[in-house]
Order: structure tokens, then C-alpha cells, then sequence
């Protein structure tokens, strides 16, 4: 599976971005996705899930409320909407897959639970 990100830019706080993940050669209808973040000398960090069917996600206490995650399996692409940015959101942006099986009513949260990775989008927000 390879994913690639896209969508990052530069935005003003208080403005909205909207993150795609395209997956290609094979189908991700099936897998957990999840959306981490990384900071400059910072270590990357969950932001969001999705389960295969979208109905179960489960997010960051940072981005709570403000960032939505969103699959279309028809298109094998996942979204991060984005509102509300602030400048401690200014980060590079990972999509990520989990190829495992995945357990019922577990949240998928750690790096280690992904199995595969897109290259990552920037996202800059001025104050």
C-alpha cells in the first residue's frame, strides 16, 4: 500500500485546511487510518483515526472538536478537515495505514500500530 498526502499549506490561525491520504495498490477499504503530526524536535504524534467502515473515529484531546476525520472507500482516499488552526498546529502531516488485524472496540493511537505511511504534508499556521 502506498499513501500519499496532500493539502498542506500556509494558513492564518483561525483558518481551515482539508488533508487528503490517496492510497494505491491495494485496497485500503478495509484498513484503520489514522492521521499523526510532527513539530521540530518534537516526536510525531497521533491526531486522529478512522475505522474501515468510518463509523467509529476517535481524536487527540488537541484537535477535538476542531478537526474531523472522514474516509471515502470509494475513492481509497481519507480527509483531515481542519478548523480553528492554531500556530502550535504547524507541523508535518502523516497518513498512515494499519495492515494488521484490527480488535473491536480498540482505538489505534501509537506509530506502532501503523504499518504503512505516506511521505507527509506541511502545514504552517501564522499567528
Amino acid at each position: 500500500v502506498q499513501l500519499q498526502a496532500s493539502g498542506g499549506g500556509l494558513v492564518q490561525a483561525g483558518g481551515s485546511l482539508r488533508l487528503s491520504c490517496a492510497a494505491s495498490g491495494r485496497s485500503s477499504s478495509s484498513y484503520v487510518m489514522g492521521w499523526f503530526r510532527q513539530a521540530p524536535g518534537n516526536e510525531r504524534e497521533f491526531v486522529a483515526t478512522i475505522n474501515w467502515s468510518g463509523g467509529r473515529t476517535y481524536y487527540a484531546d488537541s484537535v477535538k472538536g476542531r478537526f474531523t476525520i472522514s474516509r471515502d472507500n470509494t475513492k481509497n482516499t481519507v480527509y483531515l478537515q481542519m478548523n480553528s488552526l492554531k500556530p502550535e498546529g504547524t507541523a508535518a502531516y502523516y497518513c498512515a495505514a494499519r495492515g494488521r488485524p484490527v480488535y473491536s472496540n480498540r482505538n489505534y493511537l501509537s506509530e506502532n500500530d501503523y504499518d504503512y505511511w505516506g511521505q507527509g504534508t506541511q502545514v504552517t499556521v501564522s499567528s
